[in-house]
């Protein structure tokens, strides 16, 4: 595993649980609005739009077409900070080596084929293994060849 990955797999552990956490039904912003005390018009006043504009950059957050810019003036007007991220839903790590033993046994199956249709088919179960662990040492030091494929 790289030092990129690692890091990156370490910052992704402290973010897992948020990453489950559902957004309310009438989004953040009404949400916290709301828990405020905040009318559309007052905060309309603190983000200098229009009532109806309040309302829109709200449905615009349920239907997910407000931009991240938009949002972060808009919780910054509530005392907020938006707060962005990507967590994979598995360590980057488990994600590339479960990549990399799929494509090292296409790549595998591919050569077998190749071998049995010349005739040199390979029944030595070590020499298999052997092949496989190549395969995925390669692999794994040459992470961009995982992705080469669908």
């Amino acid at each position: 595993m790289s030092t990129a990955t690692r890091h990156l797999d370490t910052r992704f552990q402290a973010l897992r649980p948020l990453a489950t956490t559902a957004r309310p039904p009438k989004g953040w912003l009404r949400a916290i609005r709301d828990a405020l005390g905040m009318t559309t018009g007052q905060f309309a006043a603190r983000l200098n739009v229009t009532q109806p504009r309040v309302v829109q950059l709200e449905k615009a957050e349920i239907d997910g077409s407000i931009t991240l810019n938009t949002l972060e003036r808009a919780a910054a007007a509530l005392g907020c900070r938006v707060v962005y991220a990507i967590v994979p839903e598995r360590p980057l790590d488990d994600t590339i080596r479960q990549r990399a033993n799929l494509v090292a046994d296409r790549q595998l199956a591919s050569i077998e084929q190749t071998m049995r249709l010349e005739n040199q088919a390979v029944e030595d179960n070590r020499a298999r293994t052997s092949q496989r662990q190549q395969l995925l040492a390669d692999l794994l030091a040459h992470p961009s060849r995982l992705w080469r494929d669908t």
